[in-house]
């Protein structure tokens, strides 16, 4: 793996990259100077996996867990860039470092990359290729909507790509049926949109996990669905709060019969839910068992126990 050295980091200081940075062919540099060629299969063809971390307060949350299932991401798409876990952590350290972020939002990508032999159509002749890049906290729920509780509408004309074709365990870029239904969800009015399969069980929306509470039940779907691990935080945690936590199919009609609905994701934690389509829930605000979840979850973001503290040597 190319590092980059203190030299070619202090040419970069902190406020030139504060508003997004990249990491490409050991070159940190700002967010708008990196690409990728034309002809690279990840552009072309979405042959890519990703996945992103939150930094929080200075810290990654939870990074294991986020290297782990990209590196399970790249296994099951026969990705291969080349480096190791230890390369990829590196990477991550520095990049966030070199912005001088204490709340960021960061990616890290393989890419199917460059045909290596004209003409081919064969994935094995690719070059694949890592990359990462990081901006400012983003929140998927703008916080001020997040604060008084989210409209979700459910798409009617458009439902979640078969997991069959394309398996929403490994992060991708196959957002078709997502923009679709979030242009659906817009004209109507809401703020996101919560796709279902194609037998009327909800799956996800874009850049969330959503839960139903009901009677001391915590709920969210186990088809069709990332394995996300704001997911995995908020059964921990709901657990850890007495609650009765279950992963199983969850029809429409269930959901909409829940007395709180929440959503987890990498981009703000957890965002209550208090309207679905016609369906208010908690009389139209965040519901306690929501909101002693979404506490509990910047408490954990907070802990050593799950933080992985940056070093910011530009400092």
């Amino acid at each position: 793996m190319t590092t980059v050295s203190s030299e070619q980091q202090a040419d970069r200081g902190p406020t030139d990259l504060q508003s997004g940075a990249a990491w490409m062919r050991g070159r940190i540099m700002p967010i708008a100077e990196a690409s990728i060629p034309l002809n690279d299969w990840g552009l072309i063809h979405s042959d890519i996996t990703y996945d992103v971390v939150p930094v929080w307060e200075g810290a990654f949350f939870r990074l294991g867990l986020y290297v782990e299932r990209f590196f399970r991401s790249m296994e099951s798409l026969r990705l291969d860039p080349g480096l190791s876990e230890t390369d990829v952590k590196t990477v991550l350290h520095d990049l966030v470092s070199a912005t001088g972020l204490k709340r960021a939002y960061v990616a890290m990508v393989t890419s199917r990359g460059v045909n290596t032999v004209p003409g081919s159509r064969d994935p094995r002749d690719c070059r694949n290729h890592f990359f990462a890049w990081c901006v400012p906290y983003i929140h998927v729920i703008r916080p001020d909507i997040a604060a008084s509780g989210a409209y979700v509408h459910v798409a009617r004309t458009v439902t979640r790509i078969p997991a069959s074709s394309v398996d929403p365990r490994v992060k991708n870029y196959h957002w078709g049926d997502f923009t679709k239904g979030l242009f659906e969800a817009k004209d109507a009015g809401a703020e996101t949109v919560l796709l279902l399969d194609g037998e009327g069980n909800v799956t996800e929306g874009p850049g969330f996990n959503v839960f139903s509470i009901k009677d001391n039940c915590l709920l969210t779907p186990d088809d069709g669905v990332l394995e996300g691990i704001s997911r995995r935080t908020v059964l921990e945690i709901g657990a850890e709060l007495g609650l009765v936590t279950q992963t199983r199919t969850l029809p429409l009609q269930e959901l909409l019969q829940s007395d709180e609905v929440l959503i987890s994701t990498s981009g703000g934690g957890v965002a209550p839910v208090t309207k679905i389509d016609d369906r208010l829930f908690s009389n139209g605000s965040p519901g306690e068992v929501t909101l002693s979840i979404r506490e509990r979850y910047f408490d954990w973001a907070n802990s050593p126990q799950y933080r992985t503290e940056i070093d910011y040597r530009s400092e």
